[in-house]
């Protein structure tokens, strides 16, 4: 259940973010026009792909808390995995690519904690649901 809720979460959030609200401000940071045109984007390949980093999230999480499930858990669980992704990839691409400007990497690094956590939480709020009733 955790996996699904944090795919559905993941697929949502993602378009909001990144596909509507900072979609212009990483027009102006990108060094290299490399997106696909939204007739050429596969969102089957979103949806798996979010299904999986769900999957994976959702695995660790399960293992990470040791059956200790609340929203500020799963949002320190998921900004870990922020940290891990936004800030380490970040500077590797930084330091290896040219996608983005600096500023571009750093706000891509900050959303990532900030979504991370978000789904994150929704996993830890699902499994602290879902073990309630197992329990009952």
């Amino acid at each position: 259940m955790a996996t699904l809720a944090g795919t559905v979460v993941m697929f949502i959030l993602g378009y909001l973010i990144w596909g509507m609200a900072t979609a212009s401000f990483f027009e102006v940071h990108s060094l290299s026009d490399t997106m696909k045109d939204d007739s050429e984007m596969s969102m089957l390949m979103i949806f798996l792909g979010n299904l999986v980093m769900a999957f994976a999230m959702s695995s660790l999480y399960g293992k990470w808390s040791r059956g200790h499930h609340s929203a500020s858990e799963g949002l320190q669980f998921g900004a870990w995995i922020g940290i891990f992704i936004g800030v380490g990839m970040n500077l590797l691409w930084y330091g290896t690519s040219k996608l983005m400007d600096a500023t571009g990497h750093m706000a891509e690094g900050v959303l990532d904690i900030i979504f991370y956590a978000i789904i994150g939480m929704v996993i830890a709020l699902v499994y602290k649901a879902t073990a309630a009733k197992a329990a009952a």
